[in-house]
């Protein structure tokens, strides 16, 4: 898993006023939307006993822990202790990660690490959320797997004639011609041909009124670190598909993804949109579950690869170089508990790099590390 990258978290439309608990790169946060419609994220830990956040109550723009009733504004900070006699202070260890947040393209997107704001990458431009001539549909679901497992199942041109058949794919024409990738250090993309089937149900009845193809084009790409973009071109318009896989953890992925259609754009046609995307996924789902091994492997010469690959391969060399950088989730970033032994993600953000007491609060110490000097008031 990768840090140091803006995650969406959440479909922007799914976050109101209510604290919403979600989950990414193994850790839990909680999402909240301001007054002003603005987001707020913070880790969803409390830091005096460890209370879910995602849990309490919103006292304007704060957040109130449902154990005891601390409150944390959107930067982290603890305000309110309400176990605390008049007068005295708050500790200025009493404090939470905040995460930056911004809310585009329909999702609400987080940014997941402690690089400074110049530093960091960017947030992967989506024209079609903006172009009046598309529509967009949503949908989700849970998949048993590694996000990278299923990132690479969408990037992949060459399983769509066995996975999907004639669904999606063509059996009698398997063949991927040879492509060009484009892109930069974040994305990659190629423009790919493959031999179509024949569409039915109410998209058939609009391509048989036009002349077939014996190809089309299907745009492939990926944007680091966790989305797909897949874009066919079909005789009576274009869909195009986001493909987010959000790491749950190592071996569980939430995909979310927002479809984008200029033909039938109509209210009417969004269920047979959604039914479509979740058909083509859950044929995919059995065939990712049950890879071997589950996780990616760090030597690219681990799995054979050949021309079709260029994608996938673009992908893990990249990805190579960002661990090498220190960007890959470890070492630092889990903590090891005493009582009951497990393990957990954490984080950095941002204010730890600024902040000592917020480096060194409890929620990130190490297995037997011990804090000696007492929590020290804010006066």
């Amino acid at each position: 898993m990768l840090k140091n990258f803006w995650y969406a978290v959440e479909f922007g439309h799914a976050v109101d006023r209510r604290p919403r608990k979600v989950t990414c790169l193994g850790q839990d946060f909680v999402i909240w939307r301001r007054r002003d419609g603005r987001v707020a994220c913070l880790s969803d830990l409390c830091v005096h006993r460890g209370g879910a956040l995602s849990m309490g109550t919103l006292a304007g723009d704060s957040i109130a822990c449902p154990y005891h009733g601390w409150e944390y504004e959107p930067d982290g900070r603890c305000v309110k202790i309400p176990a605390n006699p008049p007068g005295r202070g708050i500790p200025l260890k009493a404090r939470v990660d905040a995460y930056p947040v911004v809310e585009r393209y329909g999702m609400v997107w987080a940014f997941l690490g402690d690089l400074p704001e110049e530093e960091r990458p960017p947030i992967p431009h989506i024209p079609q959320h903006e172009d009046p001539a598309f529509r967009a549909v949503y949908w989700e679901t849970t998949v048993d797997a590694n996000y990278e497992r299923t990132l690479e199942n969408v990037v992949d041109a060459a399983h769509t004639p066995f996975v999907h058949g004639t669904a999606f794919g063509n059996p009698d024409r398997p063949e991927i011609p040879d492509y060009e990738i484009t892109g930069d250090d974040w994305h990659a993309e190629a423009d790919i041909l493959l031999s179509p089937p024949l569409p039915k149900g109410l998209w058939g009845a609009l391509a048989r009124r036009r002349p077939r193809a014996e190809h089309v084009v299907v745009s492939n790409g990926w944007y680091l670190p966790n989305i797909v973009k897949l874009h066919v071109r079909l005789p009576f318009g274009d869909l195009v598909l986001y493909d987010y896989n959000i790491p749950l953890g190592q071996d569980r992925t939430l995909v979310k993804i927002v479809g984008y259609r200029n033909f039938f754009t109509g209210k009417w046609a969004d269920g047979n949109a959604v039914k479509r995307i979740g058909k083509i996924f859950e044929q995919d789902r059995p065939v990712v579950e049950n890879q071997r091994p589950e996780l990616l492997p760090f030597d690219l010469s681990a799995e054979l690869h050949i021309r079709s690959d260029a994608l996938q391969v673009a992908y893990r060399r990249r990805r190579r170089q960002l661990m090498d950088r220190g960007w890959w989730v470890g070492g630092d970033d889990i903590v090891t508990g005493d009582v009951p032994r497990r393990e957990a993600t954490v984080i950095p953000s941002p204010a730890r790099r600024d902040n000592p007491d917020l480096a060194r609060a409890w929620v990130h110490r190490s297995r037997g590390e011990t804090i000696d000097e007492p929590a020290r008031s804010a006066e």
